[in-house]
């Protein structure tokens, strides 16, 4: 990937980074680009939404989805310093392996004068198989 300039990169990671629901997840921003993000979420037994299986709860799949679609609008060259969702569309393609993390991938691909497209998948150790893919609207402020 493409380094994201330094104060987007740099402005995107301490944001997610000081969301208290992100660290309660223990989400951790792995990587940053220009328009693209991929934050981890370790599994935890406090987010698990089926006693009997183990399996993560969808809407901790949801959170991470939404916090990396924003990192990535975040980080896109031509975006601003903060967005806020509009609009996030999952779809789950299956439950995520009990005891794996998850990881999302988000990529900012278009922006407008007032909103930001954003595409993500959520997988765990199984990569070949998404948990989750995801789409997005985040607006974007004018300075």
């Amino acid at each position: 990937m493409t380094a994201a300039t330094p104060d987007k990169g740099m402005i995107a990671r301490q944001f997610i980074e000081a969301i208290p629901h992100a660290a309660a997840m223990g989400m951790k921003l792995t990587d940053i680009g220009d328009g693209t993000a991929e934050i981890v979420m370790a599994y935890d037994p406090r987010l698990i939404g089926d006693p009997d299986t183990g399996v993560i709860h969808g809407g901790a799949v949801s959170a991470l989805m939404d916090t990396c679609g924003g990192a990535s609008v975040m980080a896109h060259p031509t975006a601003p310093a903060a967005t806020a969702t509009i609009g996030l569309r999952i779809d789950y393609m299956r439950a995520a392996t009990p005891g794996q993390n998850i990881t999302a991938r988000a990529t900012c691909h278009h922006i407008t004068r007032s909103v930001a497209f954003v595409r993500a998948t959520a997988t765990d150790d199984d990569t070949d198989r998404p948990v989750a893919t995801a789409t997005g609207t985040f607006t974007v402020e004018q300075g």
